[in-house]
């Protein structure tokens, strides 16, 4: 065996201390998931003896023992200084020429064993002599497209250098290694194409919120740095990992990216300083998906196969090669960031006022914070940036690792979820808005701000310092109710985040939020495109749609991917989704729903609900609800999805519904599909045994149903001021209700604000034996308290 070269194929995890983790988990998977239909990319590595006798050959040891006993540990003032005597040291040095020998014949090896090799990446891969499994990821460089031997040698050295990045000398201060007990492998690997097709990451949990039954995938054109560093916004895909493992469609949800550059080869010699370049991306193919839905399966197959291999949730890099069109795993390392955290404890962030936005962009954190904005350009500008400001930038990379931990947000106009500064952020605990596009021109230097990420995965930068409540919250003190608490919910990027909430799942979820916010179209403009009279509604729906032949199909597609996002976070709980209950006026103003709908005197009281569904003004309109539904339930899975009717005046209106969802293909009983009726208009109360002859439950809406029996409309402001839940009359409606429910063995619920707000109205509520109450996520933790305490006298 050779004492300074190990080819991937011979290597496993236990050849850590060796090669690096980086470059033993590329053998490990080489030989234990090759087999199983895996493509990783073969190569070879040189070992932390070939390291350690290039330091010795150059007398280098010593020098940079001396060296490192110069730097300011505390405030790291000389760091520059230091790092680059010590890289330039590692620079001027010669290569053994044994070393030098076994690095250059390895390369022919390789190429004779390839039928192609026209470059390889040669990257970095540190281990530490007394703790193989300590992690070193991000700290040091790595060269692409590196051509012939020569080069090969060249980027090695570099590599070794490498270890003495200013970023790699203070993170080894931070925790505690020695320097000189940690040493360098260099991987060379061939290279995948993908400069000609496409590449990206994935991580088998979801990044942000540490979910585990999401995969998430994201990839751009070219070259996977753009990626990796944040340099684009990327194409995002959400995968459902027990559909995956049943084999049903387990795409839930696919975000296009804009994909502006495309890093390709440089028309260079191979050597490490122009081996790439990034070029703009045609515009054409910025509408592109870079991956068919095969493509993302099969990365998601394989990413579950290393997820299961190593025991625990992994962040892998993959490439499609161009020429061959076969798709490559190029590397794979464990997910630090989620691990081990405790999520029943956690800390709700909300703005007590509004204020103008400046910006916004992809929200990591789910934090508020304030500082004053620095716009910096490269991390050579940190003395501009005191602690608790906050960093605004084009870009980052690890060089601005030091410099992000003094900032109170990270904001940058470029990068996605799985950017440098978002993954810095979430091991930094910190806030960061990415792919704002514009931070650096919006934001003044010196200007006050609030950044919020606690609304969603969308990022916001507020102008001035605004107020905001903080709310320490351990769901580990509760026991749970006899009465199940269910959530609220109508945004699906919230969806994640409250999955690890101890609730029994959504008691409603409400569509008009995904169509009014995601889809922005009226679903018969959608449906009659062609024959749409207004010009400009119809430009605006053909830029929405771009990528949409048949413009029905859309609304379908964003229904489902929303609805099921909910579902998959909250899978096997119960999500129940009520079915579109705008009113006409509403659904005017979405785009192109003049056209569709009537003007109305009272609204509230006029077309919406059951009566829509079955009229002829908007049954087509139902029939695309529908078809998203079933997509949802019977192509993606997703049988814990249970649909509510709202505002069913009769129950005729209700027969007919159900009758025409059937036709529609969702019938009743069928995959155990249950449908639900809003319990909100006092005929259900009064006929709420024959309404459970053909439902299978009731949800009752206590907001509609208090107005409507107090015969008042809670918008004016002239009799507003009456509305009153817990008036005796609505109560006794509530109480009937629920009577005759339980009595035809019905399950019943109730959503609103009045159970946490109101202890003794709770304890109204258990008295009559609800069987659920659902909250808004804001409201969980008291509700939970007041159903408690109300069970406990009851």
């Amino acid at each position: 065996m050779s004492k300074y070269i190990r080819f991937f194929s011979d290597l496993s995890n236990e050849d850590t201390a060796e090669v690096g983790g980086k470059n033993a988990s590329l053998g490990e998977m080489i030989s234990r998931l090759g087999p199983k239909g895996i493509r990783i990319p073969s190569g070879y590595a040189t070992t932390a003896q070939a390291y350690w006798d290039y330091l010795e050959h150059n007398g280098l040891r010593e020098k940079l023992i001396k060296l490192l006993q110069k730097l300011d540990i505390k405030e790291f003032k000389n760091l520059r200084e230091i790092g680059k005597k010590a890289r330039e040291l590692i620079l001027k040095g010669e290569f053994p020429d044994e070393l030098a020998k076994e690095i250059k014949e390895a390369y022919t090896q390789l190429k004779e064993k390839e039928e192609v090799l026209s470059s390889v990446a040669v990257r970095s891969s540190a281990t530490a002599e007394d703790l193989p499994e300590a992690s070193f990821a991000g700290q040091h460089d790595s060269f692409l497209n590196i051509r012939g031997p020569e080069n090969t040698l060249e980027a090695c050295k570099k590599c070794f250098a490498s270890l003495f990045t200013d970023r790699a000398i203070r993170y080894r201060e931070h925790n505690g290694f020695e320097h000189m007990k940690v040493a360098l492998s260099a991987g060379i690997q061939k290279m995948v194409r993908s400069d000609k097709a496409s590449a990206g990451v994935g991580f088998t949990i979801l990044p942000d919120s540490g979910y585990e039954k999401v995969l998430y995938l994201t990839g751009s054109w070219g070259l996977g740095d753009n990626v990796v560093q944040g340099a684009v916004n990327a194409d995002e895909f959400y995968i459902f990992k027990p559909s995956l493992k049943k084999g049903i469609r387990s795409i839930i949800s696919k975000k296009l990216g804009s994909k502006e550059k495309t890093m390709v080869y440089a028309s260079g010699k191979g050597k490490s300083e122009t081996t790439t370049k990034n070029k703009k991306t045609p515009a054409k193919k910025q509408k592109q998906y870079i991956l068919t839905d095969d493509e993302v399966i099969q990365l998601a197959v394989w990413s579950l196969e290393i997820e299961d291999h190593y025991e625990r949730a992994m962040d892998i890099e993959w490439a499609k090669d161009g020429e061959s069109g076969e798709l490559y795993i190029v590397q794979a390392r464990p997910e630090t960031v989620h691990s081990g955290k405790d999520k029943s404890k956690i800390v709700e962030y909300h703005l007590k006022t509004e204020g103008k936005v400046i910006t916004k962009g992809t929200g990591i954190g789910e934090r508020i914070t304030k500082g004053v904005s620095r716009i910096l350009s490269s991390p050579d500008d940190s003395d501009k940036l005191q602690k608790g400001d906050v960093l605004v930038t084009e870009i980052t990379n690890p060089d601005w690792d030091n410099v992000m931990k003094k900032a109170s947000a990270i904001i940058t106009n470029s990068g996605g979820r799985t950017s440098h500064a978002a993954i810095v952020a979430r091991e930094l605990g910190a806030v960061a808005v990415v792919g704002t596009g514009n931070a650096t021109e919006v934001i003044k230097d010196g200007q006050e701000v609030t950044v919020s990420c606690a609304e969603g995965n969308v990022g916001k930068i507020y102008e001035g310092f605004l107020e905001w409540e903080e709310k320490d919250i351990d769901f580990g003190k509760h026991e749970d109710p006899e009465t199940e608490v269910m959530l609220i919910l109508a945004d699906p990027d919230l969806a994640y985040s409250y999955s690890n909430y101890p609730v029994k799942g959504v008691g409603l979820m409400r569509l008009e939020f995904v169509i009014n916010n995601v889809i922005q179209i009226h679903p018969l403009a959608l449906r009659y495109f062609d024959k749409l009279k207004d010009k400009q509604a119809k430009k605006k729906i053909s830029e929405l749609t771009a990528s949409y032949e048949e413009k029905h199909l859309f609304f379908v597609e964003k229904l489902a991917e929303g609805v099921a996002t909910i579902a998959a976070a909250f899978y096997p709980r119960e999500v129940i989704v009520r079915m579109s209950d705008f009113k006409s006026n509403e659904y005017a103003n979405l785009i192109g729903g003049k056209e569709f709908e009537p003007d109305e005197e009272n609204p509230m009281l006029g077309f919406r609900g059951a009566s829509r569904y079955y009229s002829e003004e908007y049954k087509d309109a139902f029939e695309m609800e529908c078809e998203a539904m079933k997509i949802v339930r019977d192509e993606m899975g997703f049988t814990n999805v249970k649909l509510m009717v709202p505002f069913c005046r009769t129950v005729e209106e209700g027969k007919k519904v159900i009758n025409l969802m059937g036709d529609f293909g969702l019938k009743q009983g069928w995959n155990d599909l249950e449908i639900y009726v809003m319990c909100e208009i006092p005929s259900n109360v009064l006929q709420a045994e024959e309404f459970a002859e053909i439902f299978d439950g009731f949800s009752i809406g206590s907001n509609d149903l208090t107005q409507l029996t107090l015969g008042l409309d809670r918008d004016s402001a002239l009799v507003s001021g009456l509305f009153d839940e817990t008036n005796s009359s609505s109560k006794q409606m509530i109480s009937m209700a629920i009577e005759k429910a339980k009595k035809k063995g019905r399950k019943i619920g109730l959503c609103g604000q009045a159970p946490s707000d109101l202890p003794d109205f709770t304890r109204f509520l258990v008295e009559q034996g609800i069987n659920s109450i659902s909250f808004n996520p804001d409201a969980v933790a008291k509700g939970i308290l007041n159903i408690l305490e109300a069970e406990k006298k009851h």
